[in-house]
């Protein structure tokens, strides 16, 4: 892709751990119709980093520590632009999912039911990295 026409943008495979193990968070987006990662455009001079964190919190009320960057995804968006958009596993460390004006719901799944619920296959090709890069990430923490 030509860098000087995408839409850059980045989001989150944010996680917890529960009594259920592993579990990621799927939001709906009721103006795409569709389940995905939190994830969004970035602002005029935002670091990808920042973005992310920003957007998990605004569409999932969430604070999170970001973990091992995944593989970025490429696609052309509603309006036919080229966007791409980073990606980072994320833990979730504190917060709240409310309705919002961008997403309608959260729900917190283990990652064969992430994978099911998720609309797009290009974010189902990220749980395998997910799932490494999360246990890379508590391996380094001594987890």
């Amino acid at each position: 892709m030509d860098r000087a026409y995408v839409v850059r943008a980045a989001g989150c495979l944010l996680w917890r751990r529960s009594s259920a193990g592993l579990e990621l968070a799927v939001v709906y987006r009721p103006k795409w119709s569709d389940w995905s990662w939190p994830k969004g455009k970035l602002k005029r001079g935002e670091a990808p980093e920042a973005g992310a964190r920003r957007e998990v919190l605004e569409e999932t009320g969430y604070m999170c520590r970001l973990g091992t960057q995944l593989p970025s995804s490429q696609y052309t968006d509603h309006q036919g632009r080229p966007k791409e958009v980073s990606y980072w596993v994320a833990e979730a460390t504190d917060g709240a999912f409310e309705p919002n004006q961008e997403v309608s719901d959260l729900v917190w799944l283990p990652p064969d039911g992430a994978r099911e619920r998720l609309t797009h296959e290009r974010d189902r090709h990220l749980i395998p990295a997910a799932l490494i890069a999360i246990g890379n990430d508590e391996d380094a923490r001594g987890l």
